[in-house]
């Protein structure tokens, strides 16, 4: 009898297989990890990895996914600042910022240059897909992997998510220079100059306040 995806033993081992390259990544470049380090890490079988994932780059889109998710939903939900007991919140573009500060040394292995260019371009297009959400699709749901491709083109999207992106990987190859809430502050100063500019050409769509 064949294994069904909900198979426990199918869970079990993409569990320990993605727990065991998020540790890894930590302290190692993603470049330098085999399939080897990974199984005797997540004390499976090296013809179990293959069952799962084409190779290490596979396994780190997958595993990284529940932490991407995180971002993912901060620059969705990116609003307004509001006002609590008299102080002021944390801006929604600093909490992103915070985000990829408590989990640095993972984002700092996957986007330098010693990442995944797979893995970079699978967090893109969750971002890109984010965006569009909401900017322009309010009632659109956050999508998997297999239904981004459906998502209709949307340069204003595409361009606000690769800016975020790359300010963020640049941020990080620096050392993380200045406050979540300063970078915060200055991406949205960059991303409203670059909304503004992209109404002027008369978009169809047009992008309001930039949330990524």
């Amino acid at each position: 009898m064949p294994v069904q995806p909900s198979d426990p033993r199918i869970r079990r081992s993409r569990t320990a297989l993605e727990a065991a390259l998020r540790e890894l990544v930590v302290d190692h470049e993603l470049s330098q990890i085999s399939v080897s380090d990974l199984t005797k890490h997540a004390g499976v079988n090296r013809s179990t990895f293959y069952e799962h994932y084409t190779d290490v780059h596979d396994l780190a889109a997958a595993a990284c996914t529940a932490v991407f998710d995180q971002l993912v939903t901060a620059v969705q939900s990116a609003g307004p600042s509001t006002l609590s007991d008299g102080a002021a919140e944390q801006s929604p573009l600093g909490k992103v910022f915070t985000h990829v500060a408590e989990n640095s040394a993972l984002y700092r292995a996957l986007l330098g240059d010693d990442g995944s260019a797979r893995v970079i371009n699978h967090l893109l297009r969750r971002m890109i897909v984010a965006n569009r959400v909401s900017r322009v699709a309010a009632g659109m749901t956050a999508c998997a992997d297999d239904e981004a491709d459906r998502v209709p083109h949307d340069p204003a999207a595409a361009f606000l998510a690769g800016a975020t992106l790359g300010v963020i990987a640049d941020w990080l190859h620096h050392g993380c220079p200045g406050t979540p809430e300063e970078m915060g502050t200055v991406l949205e100063k960059l991303l409203t100059t670059s909304s503004v500019a992209y109404d002027s050409l008369g978009a169809r769509e047009s992008p309001g306040v930039p949330l990524i």
